[in-house]
């Protein structure tokens, strides 16, 4: 080969590769791979955030007084609590997470109400059958039958097909359960309030809880209440550490009969928002309908009141009428499974009422969803009560004041 021609081969070639190793230097974001347009990049490589929605519905105190046990009774040994639910299911059954408050036990005969519930089996059931899939069992009424009705309340629902928090089979269990939807972990936390202990010990309803059944329950003392938040807030964190995305809190708390939260349930409120990541908040026990807000964003809602039960004001007084109103509380959850954070909560409410009437001689329960088919339910053609759901559909709009 001529030698000339070697050396503008030569020439030639380091030119191309000079060019090549400068030309990142000089295009836009001209510092490689490593620029300041790297990260916009890869984010435009990986195409739109996945997002997920994720429809959580819950109601508060599914209670059962002894006049209700009898109503479903049916005369041959069993019960059917059916007819209680059928015109909310569909609200139930669409929803992917459906909480409810047991604020009752499946402690086994004798079945009765207050003060120290036990109901039939066939309740669980009935409240499966109507959709929901969370049972919350910490509230004031889950020691009514001791350490004993604990256990098999949580056995029934199990059996039932629930995820189930606020007590436990035994004590060294998770204090959250845990619900995968749409290939999202949830996390749900329920813990219910203690009454004033004179020696340390934990009290529900006045009544001294053994510490080995103690240590099975979530519950929390308003003396203490900085360091019982402390101890919540580390469950919280041990569900986020073992993958929960979504956390659930569920509080039972605040004073019955009140139509306002109280400066207890503002302050748990808060101070949860604050010092937790959490991303709803439930609340019930006052029996009665109270406000729903968001705090920094976290939907709040302080009472989803009576979901079902015999108080109202035929037993109560016409000044009680408020116990017979509650709500379906909803929130829509856009998830974003790209970037793992949820992108927004958005809550809103279907109120109900409990409608109880005679049928053939028999007492009948049933959950009448204030909407738009109010003026057409079958069961208020029958009992002649529409004038007085629709009131409560006023009671209730007034009480929440979702903002």
């Amino acid at each position: 080969m001529n030698k000339n021609k070697l050396i503008y081969i030569l020439l030639g070639l380091v030119l191309i590769v000079g060019v090549l190793i400068a030309f990142p230097l000089f295009s836009p974001g001209g510092e490689g791979q490593n620029g300041p347009d790297a990260d916009t990049a890869a984010s435009e490589n990986r195409g739109t955030p996945e997002i997920v929605t994720i429809d959580i519905a819950c109601v508060g105190d599914v209670m059962a007084h002894t006049t209700q046990v009898q109503a479903a009774a049916l005369g041959d040994g069993t019960y059917s609590f059916e007819k209680n639910f059928e015109f909310i299911k569909d609200y139930i059954t669409k929803a992917d997470i459906a909480l409810c408050n047991i604020e009752t036990t499946f402690g086994g005969e004798p079945y009765r109400g207050y003060p120290a519930f036990s109901s039939p089996d066939v309740l669980a059931g009935d409240l499966a059958e109507a959709g929901f899939n969370v049972a919350l069992t910490a509230n004031n009424h889950m020691h009514d039958r001791g350490g004993a009705g604990i256990t098999r309340t949580l056995e029934v629902l199990k059996k039932n097909g629930f995820v189930t928090t606020g007590s436990m089979l035994r004590e060294d269990e998770p204090r959250y359960a845990m619900i995968n939807v749409k290939g999202i972990d949830v996390a749900v936390i329920a813990y219910t309030y203690e009454t004033p202990s004179p020696d340390g010990a934990v009290y529900l309803n006045g009544v001294r809880i053994a510490p080995e059944n103690a240590a099975r329950i979530n519950s929390f003392s308003y003396e203490n209440i900085d360091a019982e938040l402390k101890e919540i807030g580390s469950v919280v964190e041990e569900a986020r550490e073992n993958g929960a995305e979504i956390v659930v809190m569920y509080y039972h708390w605040g004073e019955e009969y009140q139509l306002a939260a109280n400066k207890w349930q503002r302050y748990i409120a808060e101070k949860t928002v604050e010092t937790m990541n959490v991303d709803i908040i439930f609340g019930s026990h006052p029996h009665n309908l109270q406000e729903a807000e968001y705090i920094d964003g976290v939907p709040v809602f302080f009472s989803m009141g009576n979901f079902i039960s015999n108080q109202r004001t035929e037993t109560l007084g016409a000044e009680k009428r408020y116990t017979e109103t509650g709500v379906i509380a909803q929130v829509k959850i856009d998830y974003n499974k790209t970037d793992n954070e949820v992108v927004s909560a958005a809550m809103s409410a279907v109120p109900t009422w409990v409608d109880r009437y005679s049928e053939g001689g028999r007492t009948v329960y049933s959950i009448i969803p204030l909407d738009s088919a109010l003026d057409s339910n079958a069961v208020l053609a029958e009992s002649g009560h529409l004038t007085r759901a629709k009131g409560a559909l006023e009671d209730a709009n007034g009480l929440l004041k979702i903002n």
